[in-house]
């Protein structure tokens, strides 16, 4: 899921509205301490994207980012993941080193850009939050590309929020509206769904990565909205992992069920102590299932 930004018109804002909240932009400019690494750039369609890659594996795996933060909430199970397959990680639009969005663009074919660009032809879709929204699309669009599917802590575009949902992403974005920015990151670091109490931890961590990386959560986007994917689950016919964190709002967890209802086959795993953003929580313990899955469903 990703926040909302001040550009989509405001017939949109309901129908786009996800887990990063409702923050306004309030900041356009690229972050000057963004971490540092030897990735690339590949151009997208009046644009660019930041993406790494790494491992000499068969088998490809493209792990897709959610709405908080950048790619580097996959910091803690990339050598895992480097270690089996060849790995692929990028930003995308308005986050980490990526630039934001000035017109309109489509985040399927952003990804299938990248892959065309860099030779791949199948892979495997591993996506978080709103990144696991955009792997159903994606696999909706290019089924012959996606050859499994992990979707964590993911959303199905079609299906609503509760208020609850909408309430909790209100409160949090609301220092965003006076241009607080520092308040609105601090408010959804600790947020208890995206971090399951007791992991402090992580919630420095994914303070220090908003904090660096601003942007993240406050750049303007123009994505263009996507054709609902609910009612079209049952067209994805690969082996599909759910995760979903045991603290994690209850939206989600509604999403996991309608997800593994209506995908033939799927596998849906709880964790125990974790929230939305369980690899910053339990890298171990994901990389694990994660891995597992993927080699016992390699053909």
């Amino acid at each position: 899921m990703k926040p909302i930004r001040r550009v989509l018109p405001a017939a949109l804002l309901t129908a786009t509205l996800v887990l990063g909240g409702c923050s306004q932009a309030v900041a356009q400019g690229t972050s000057a301490a963004l971490r540092s690494g030897s990735g690339s750039f590949v151009e997208v369609e009046g644009s660019k994207l930041y993406f790494e890659e790494c491992g000499t594996g068969a088998e490809v795996v493209v792990l897709i980012h959610d709405g908080i933060a950048h790619s580097a909430v996959w910091d803690d199970v990339w050598p895992e993941f480097c270690k089996k397959f060849h790995t692929i990680r990028y930003d995308r639009r308005g986050y980490g080193r990526t630039p934001a969005a000035t017109s309109w663009y489509t985040e399927v074919e952003d990804l299938a850009a990248l892959l065309r660009q860099r030779g791949v032809s199948r892979a495997v879709l591993v996506g978080s939050s709103h990144g696991g929204e955009l792997s159903i699309d994606f696999a909706l669009r290019y089924p012959k590309v996606v050859e499994q599917l992990v979707l964590v802590g993911a959303v199905v575009s079609g299906m609503p929020y509760s208020d609850h949902f909408l309430n909790r992403g209100m409160a949090n974005s609301q220092p965003f509206e006076k241009n607080d920015v520092a308040s609105g990151l601090a408010n959804w670091a600790k947020d208890k769904y995206l971090l399951a109490p007791g992991h402090e931890a992580a919630q420095k961590r994914l303070l220090a990565l908003l904090t660096a990386n601003p942007q993240d959560m406050t750049h303007n986007d123009y994505a263009r909205p996507t054709m609902p994917a609910l009612a079209r689950l049952h067209e994805i016919r690969v082996p599909t992992l759910i995760l979903v964190g045991d603290a994690d709002i209850p939206d989600v967890h509604a999403h996991a069920g309608a997800i593994e209802a209506r995908i033939s086959g799927s596998k849906r795993v709880v964790i125990s102590e974790a929230g939305h953003l369980m690899y910053l929580e339990k890298p171990a313990e994901f990389s694990r299932e994660v891995i597992g899955f993927i080699e016992s469903n390699q053909f």
